[in-house]
């Protein structure tokens, strides 16, 4: 028997395409990144890397970047001696020293010459933790076939996607709820309607809504969506009676990095959404909602 019979082979799990993106960012941080080369690093079209990074990171892509940058600088500029702020700002992916102090400032509430000079004055930015539990295949179904529907239009209440909204969806809802029903509402299934708005930036926003029809007058505060005829793949989640949203984080992680590639579906562009009964309540365990996944039949 020779000296390696006994040799333990350490085997490292392959990473995820947002492990993947994610790794790429921060060894490229000095570089030019963009959303299509990190979709690309990701494995997905544009859109649904935006659409996977913003629910499970809380934030767009290019939003994280800047970020991730400003918090590279302010390490930095705690070195002795602290760098150059000119040379500081192009290792840290800026293009100019005026880009850098203006992303500076909005980031972190001071400019980087005050900061070197007093490095109190630096505000913590946390990480957005992401669980990486998957759920049960008993709780989060595929339902049976390809799902068509043709063009339908949702109105209610639409916000930006980024860190700071996702606390904010309840309440949305809360205030759509009080106006119910709409002008031309056609009946009473709630939509969760996730779309691109600023692809460049990877940014989504969020309407939440019911269907109405094409020629519904509705009031001027009141966001509507023209969701086009598409095929879906639909995925039922079983909720549990705790908080919705980390059931609704954990899902679309496990829909978008696992299911869909482990499937190998060919997705296709185009708004994605949750479906809600009418009489939905996210606390009641048992109570369901479906996810429309966007594919290319």
């Amino acid at each position: 028997m020779t000296g390696n019979a006994n040799k333990v082979v350490s085997i490292r799990p392959a990473l995820s395409p947002l492990q993947r993106a994610l790794r790429h960012i921060e060894a490229h941080l000095d570089a030019p990144l963009s959303v299509a080369a990190l979709a690309e690093v990701a494995g997905f079209s544009p859109f649904h890397f935006a659409r996977l990074f913003t629910s499970q990171v809380g934030e767009s892509p290019m939003s994280h970047v800047r970020r991730r940058r400003l918090q590279l600088a302010a390490r930095r500029l705690n070195e002795v001696p602290p760098p150059d702020l000119i040379q500081l700002a192009f290792e840290c992916g800026f293009e100019s020293q005026e880009a850098f102090t203006r992303a500076f400032k909005q980031g972190l509430g001071v400019t980087p010459g005050r900061f070197k000079r007093n490095a109190r004055a630096m505000r913590e930015m946390m990480e957005m933790p992401m669980h990486a539990a998957a759920l049960p295949q008993d709780r989060l179904a595929l339902l049976e076939g390809i799902q068509r529907r043709p063009t339908f239009r949702v109105a209610g209440l639409a916000m930006k996607l980024d860190r700071a909204s996702a606390s904010q969806i309840p309440e949305l809802w809360r205030r759509l709820m009080a106006r119910l029903p709409l002008p031309g509402q056609t009946g009473g299934e709630g939509y969760g309607v996730c779309w691109a708005s600023e692809p460049e930036e990877g940014g989504m926003s969020y309407l939440g809504g019911f269907e109405v029809a094409r020629d519904a007058q509705l009031p001027e505060d009141v966001a509507s969506l023209d969701i086009p005829a598409q095929s879906y793949r639909v995925f039922r989640l079983t909720l549990d009676g705790s908080s919705l949203h980390p059931q609704v984080q954990v899902a679309m992680r496990e829909i978008y990095e696992v299911r869909i590639p482990r499937e190998g579906w060919q997705l296709a562009e185009g708004p994605d959404f949750e479906t809600y009964n009418a009489d939905f309540n996210p606390m009641r365990p048992g109570e369901v909602l479906e996810f429309w996944v966007p594919v290319k039949a």
